[in-house]
């Protein structure tokens, strides 16, 4: 299967040139020899001509925010629009923000302030690619929400702070997710590092370090991810 990556923004300076940039984290999650992977540097300005260029994509994460007045925001909501129900979507942190204001919902800058280090979500309804309906923990790296469903979507899993954290938008085939199961704890940790004294305080930053002493999901919900893509590209969602 042919598998786009819409790389919508890079990890800072310092830590890229260590880990790498989204969408090699992303082969790595789901396996090099996994997909016919393509990549389309969104922010550059590149998308795919036509939705059926690939046969699935995936949205990566990204510093921006899905409100901002930036060139490239427009054109992706419009292609997205386009893709809804013509080929298989899932949404990563930013790419299930702007699949949610795309699709009808609204994204805001929440009040609560930054979600970061290792966040454990809930489970509710079952879907055929989840393997179990207990709890995840994976990485999370935002301060920005989704507040109010698309038509359409289904909440499918999150927690108190993040309660809309895990959409699944039915017959459209396409599902999205706040977390990052993409992130490696290495690079979690170090994006952590990166952002002490400017977006966390010393506090914040020293308790999600300390969350990654415990274990993670992140290749269980790779592994969703990659179901997902298997069933829905059959038809079997």
């Amino acid at each position: 299967m042919k598998l786009g990556i819409l790389e919508t923004g890079a990890p800072p300076d310092g830590v890229r040139e260590r880990f790498g940039d989204y969408p090699s984290m992303f082969r790595k999650l789901f396996g090099e020899q996994a997909y016919d992977y393509a990549t389309y540097d969104v922010a550059a300005g590149a998308l795919p001509g036509t939705a059926d260029a690939c046969q699935a994509y995936v949205v990566t994460g990204s510093s921006a925010g899905v409100y901002d007045a930036l060139p490239w925001i427009a054109p992706l909501s419009d292609f997205l629009r386009a893709a809804k129900g013509e080929v298989p979507l899932v949404g990563v942190c930013f790419g299930h923000q702007i699949m949610a204001q795309a699709f009808g919902g609204q994204v805001i800058k929440s009040p609560k302030g930054w979600g970061v280090g290792l966040h454990r979500y809930r489970l509710g309804e079952a879907r055929p690619w989840i393997d179990a309906d207990e709890p995840i923990a994976v990485p999370a790296s935002h301060q920005d929400q989704v507040v109010a469903l698309p038509p359409g979507a289904t909440v499918i899993g999150g927690n108190d702070f993040c309660p809309i954290g895990m959409l699944d938008y039915g017959a459209s085939r396409a599902i999205s997710i706040q977390l990052h199961p993409e992130f490696e704890p290495a690079y979690a940790k170090a994006l952590i590092e990166n952002r002490r004294g400017s977006r966390y305080t010393d506090l914040e930053a020293d308790r999600a370090v300390m969350s990654y002493e415990q274990p993670d999901d992140r290749l269980r919900v790779g592994g969703w991810l990659k179901g997902f893509l298997a069933q829905a590209t059959s038809g079997r969602v």
